[in-house]
């Protein structure tokens, strides 16, 4: 009789606790396409970024931490000049403010390579560039998104 009383109980606990361990059907079934990624990061913007600066060679590009690091590039134009730089996706979402981009630029002067500023409007017209193509490679591998695009211009 004691086991009995026993196994009901633990049936009635298992019976009580079950409903409270099913799947919350409340919560969304699927994610935000900036949101289907494996990194911490935009993998959209780390796409688009390691693009832009790939006429640099990198010294660091590590997806996990979302930062690029190019080495000094010379233009064969203006060899006296150089630039070097950091790109970090900061961000899952793909935002402006997900993105930061910093130029260091040196001059080649006296014998000796000294630091030079980098114009603020240099920095933000790289931004602009990642973030274009961070966009138009969303549009590319979303179902449809393309096609939504299309549809709304006539032919004739």
């Amino acid at each position: 009789m004691n086991r009995l009383h026993t196994t009901a109980a633990a049936v009635m606990v298992l019976a009580l606790a079950t409903p409270g361990c099913s799947r919350n059907r409340t919560l969304p079934t699927q994610l935000a396409p900036s949101q289907v990624t494996t990194l911490a990061i935009n993998s959209y913007l780390w796409r688009a970024a390691i693009d832009t600066v790939s006429f640099a060679p990198l010294l660091q590009a590590n997806a996990s931490s979302g930062v690029i690091i190019t080495d000094w590039y010379r233009n064969p134009k203006v060899p006296t000049e150089r630039v070097k730089l950091t790109v970090a996706v900061l961000d899952p979402d793909l935002r402006a403010d997900a993105l930061r981009v910093s130029a260091a630029k040196q001059v080649y002067q006296n014998g000796a390579w000294n630091d030079a500023p980098v114009s603020a409007a240099t920095v933000q017209k790289l931004e602009d560039i990642i973030l274009t193509r961070a966009r138009d490679l969303r549009r590319s591998t979303i179902p449809g998104e393309g096609a939504r695009r299309v549809r709304g211009r006539r032919s004739r």
